[in-house]
């Protein structure tokens, strides 16, 4: 194995024992609530419900040679994503709140994570993945964090994104499929899976 691929297998071991310490700090935390308490939550206090994408094939990152925009090049859902996202789309539709607005990430597991569960759609940069050094992720959390702070109050959006995204806003790792729910101050008031 070249020097270059072993910076990068080192970098993505250190990038996952870090989500490990976030998940085990997350967990201790008890910020873990029901899908109906988040929906209450959600109905009361609006905000942002942050949704990581819904289980992948295999694998880490994405195959080395990726390219936005096409699918066939990136890390996919896999069929059990596929159903865990029509699960998501189920349980939004029974609420009695609906976003007004929904964003991407503009890899493929998150857009198709979307459509799925919630039909229509927008890509936003700042939800693109930042993992093994992509993008550039102090500008995205800024970026999101603005967003945040401007939503009028009752505003609902969903953010379809990537695990590295939602644990810079709130120190917390979600697993495939697992919704934050998060307020104007980026603070997590509820998670849990949408189903």
């Amino acid at each position: 194995m070249n020097p270059l691929h072993l910076m990068c297998h080192r970098r993505q071991w250190l990038q996952w024992l870090a989500g490990s310490a976030a998940a085990v700090a997350a967990h201790s935390s008890g910020a873990q609530t029901t899908a109906s308490d988040l929906a209450t939550v959600w109905r009361q206090s609006g905000g942002v419900l942050m949704l990581r994408h819904a289980s992948t094939e295999p694998g880490l990152g994405d195959p080395p040679e990726f390219t936005l925009g096409q699918c066939s090049t990136q890390r996919n859902l896999s069929e059990q994503g596929r159903q865990e996202s029509r699960a998501m789309g189920r349980w939004l539709q029974a609420q009695p709140v609906k976003p007004d607005a929904v964003l991407s990430s503009q890899w493929c597991r998150c857009q198709d994570t979307a459509r799925l569960a919630l039909g229509a759609y927008e890509n936003w940069w700042p939800l693109n993945s930042t993992f093994a050094g992509q993008g550039d992720a102090q500008a995205q959390a800024l970026a999101m964090r603005a967003r945040l702070r401007d939503l009028p109050p009752g505003r609902r959006e969903v953010w379809v994104t990537h695990q590295v995204n939602m644990t810079a806003l709130v120190e917390a790792y979600p697993a495939m499929g697992e919704a934050f729910l998060l307020d104007r101050q980026a603070r997590l008031l509820a998670r849990g899976r949408l189903q």
